[in-house]
């Protein structure tokens, strides 16, 4: 007994001691992950008092005590199976830091995190320039932003930013002015542009080497994910604003965009005049968009394209210099069981499906037309495969135009037909 008041003496006054010396450092308090109720707490101490106090006195006194007897303000003070730690695992712990390295633990946004993650990125963001003239007189400059993917010297960029959509003569005969974040400057050429997804690649020579950035997936983005745009807003170089992603899939028709159907990333990221091309970046300083517009009478609506998509335009592009799009002259709707039951009230004919792709409307003299396609076929099957979403039946097309495909419908009053399909190239919708 004598020995435990010992240890119950020793511990107060160590704890004592801990919060005097924690008031003349920092303290920090945070809930278990385990979701208790209880707080754990770590000290922070200044060095020149590092060594008037030992841990192990603090946290070898009874649990007993720390669990219910030592109160600070609401907080109860808890400590578990705790083993005394330098300040530098204290201060990662708090900065979402382990094991001594750079990257947060997984779910952690720590202090460094966006920092760290546009330091990855950033040397490989570029000013893009292009004088604009109109019959010979200079009348401005096109200015964007871009991001070297390859050490070939490979841009990555908008084809707003340096290809001429107004139908001006542009004296800089595909030429562009590229500047790195070092202060590099290069001539580029516009090696590939596609104007209906709006992406282009620019070609830089280069004796040194340079810069690249890593492209991720945007497929594993969800709503609330943290995102970084990087670029060079007004031509101010090096800029960089953090947000999340609002919308993984917004489409172009949402957006009132004619054309082509595509689908971007939505997110509250600030970008203005000069960001067009430069790169959306996740937490790991991974390319995971090319920054495209904002919504000029709203604050936090700007866009990207998915650099999934982005990488497969870069493939066609290094295949056969241009973007391959068959066009079947449907337009089509992704079926869930909501539209589903509405339409089986409009209409009790509706086929008896669960998912499908509904071909609402049929181009006439189209590739579908000629197959046989009528409005309110239900497309089950594409080419054999089971088929549930448009994007499926374009990653199913590919780019093979030319290529008979069989497609299985199944119509009103549950007929099912077969019919075979051959693709043509156009830039037209689906």
């Amino acid at each position: 007994m004598s020995h435990l008041l010992r240890r119950l003496s020793h511990c107060n006054s160590a704890f004592i001691r801990a919060v005097v010396i924690g008031s003349a450092g920092s303290a920090l308090l945070y809930s278990n992950s385990d979701g208790n109720s209880r707080a754990s707490f770590s000290l922070k101490v200044p060095g020149p008092l590092r060594e008037s106090l030992s841990l192990r006195e603090l946290f070898h006194c009874p649990s007993f005590l720390l669990l219910d007897h030592l109160l600070f303000g609401t907080l109860p003070l808890y400590s578990s199976r705790v083993s005394p730690s330098p300040s530098s695992d204290i201060q990662n712990e708090a900065s979402g830091v382990v094991d001594g390295g750079s990257k947060p633990c997984s779910g952690c946004l720590g202090r460094d995190t966006i920092a760290n993650a546009a330091a990855r990125a950033g040397p490989a963001v570029v000013n893009l320039s292009v004088p604009q003239a109109f019959y010979g007189i200079t009348t401005g400059k096109s200015i964007g932003s871009g991001t070297i993917i390859d050490k070939d010297g490979t841009i990555l960029t908008c084809a707003h930013v340096v290809v001429d959509f107004q139908g001006m003569r542009n004296s800089s005969k595909g030429k562009v002015d590229v500047t790195l974040q070092d202060g590099r400057t290069f001539e580029g050429t516009v090696v590939n542009a596609d104007m209906h997804s709006d992406i282009a690649v620019v070609k830089i020579n280069s004796k040194t080497p340079l810069p690249t950035a890593k492209l991720g997936t945007s497929s594993r983005l969800r709503p609330g994910d943290w995102v970084i745009a990087m670029g060079c807003p007004l031509s101010l170089q090096n800029t960089i604003t953090a947000g999340i992603v609002s919308c993984v899939d917004r489409k172009s028709s949402d957006l009132g965009l004619g054309g082509m159907r595509r689908e971007y990333l939505q997110t509250d990221c600030a970008i203005n005049a000069g960001n067009s091309g430069g790169p959306l970046v996740n937490v790991d300083g991974e390319v995971v968009g090319v920054n495209i517009m904002k919504v000029l009478a709203a604050d936090g609506l700007s866009f990207a394209v998915p650099i999934d998509s982005v990488s497969k335009i870069i493939e066609h592009f290094k295949k056969s210099g241009r973007v391959v799009r068959p066009w079947l002259g449907l337009k089509m709707l992704d079926l869930n069981e909501m539209i589903i039951a509405q339409l089986k009230e409009r209409d009790a004919t509706f086929p008896n499906v669960t998912k499908g792709i509904l071909v609402p409307m049929v181009t006439p003299g189209s590739p579908g037309d000629r197959a046989g396609f009528c409005p309110g076929d239900v497309v089950l099957e594409f080419d054999g495969k089971p088929v549930e979403s448009i994007n499926e039946v374009i990653e199913i097309m590919g780019d093979r135009v030319g290529v008979p495909m069989k497609v299985l419908v199944k119509r009103a009053a549950d007929k099912l037909v077969t019919l075979t399909v051959v693709p043509e190239e156009s830039n037209l919708d689906l």
